[in-house]
């Protein structure tokens, strides 16, 4: 009996000090980083422009409620997230999202800000999207496909403040009418909302 207490105090000793690290990057080389507490989970995501074929990753702790992974892409813009739960387990970038086409189809909108453009959603992304936010004066709008992980976080995005993230299930249920789109709203929105949690 006393080595049965001993062996749990022994645990409990070596768990409670332990914290998760992880491997952050932001726009430079990734390091090895001791999260702050409350920080549970290690985030690795990429992002590209399609038309410009620029790509970013980003690696960082995260909260539990910011973990997400998952997939998006609006036409012009992909971006894929995976999250993890162990030491520097964010080693590996993000999966670039599957081309393979899944049969469900949504608007976006198009460089003209014509948003009756329809894309072939992919892999995950079982669910259409439209997030839309206010940028001075002037309202942002971008439309896609995405997955149902990113819809269920997008309640989180929207109390902070950066816009309202609406999802549907069908196919072009995220309706076709021509608003002004920002590509740079959203990837700030989507930077601030994971360097915030």
């Amino acid at each position: 009996m006393d080595l049965q207490i001993s062996v749990f105090l022994l645990f409990i000793l070596f768990t409670a000090g332990h914290s998760l690290s992880c491997y952050e990057c932001l726009l430079g080389p990734c390091a090895q980083k001791t999260c702050p507490s409350g920080y549970t989970n290690c985030l690795s995501s990429i992002s590209a422009g399609l038309i410009d074929t620029s790509s970013a990753t980003i690696k960082l702790c995260v909260p539990a409620s910011g973990c997400t992974t998952g997939s998006f892409n609006i036409g012009s813009y992909k971006f894929s997230s995976y999250c993890c739960n162990t030491d520097l387990c964010n080693a590996q970038d993000a999966p670039d999202p599957s081309n393979a086409p899944n049969g469900n189809k949504c608007y976006y909108c198009d460089e003209q800000k014509n948003c009756s453009k329809v894309l072939s959603c992919s892999g995950s992304q079982d669910r259409c999207a439209t997030i839309t936010g206010t940028v001075g004066n002037q309202t942002e709008v971008a439309k896609g496909c995405v997955s149902k992980s990113i819809c269920d976080a997008g309640t989180s995005v929207s109390s902070l403040g950066i816009g309202n993230v609406t999802c549907c299930e069908g196919n072009l249920c995220n309706g076709a009418q021509s608003v002004t789109q920002s590509f740079l709203f959203l990837c700030c929105s989507l930077l601030s909302y994971f360097m915030m949690h």
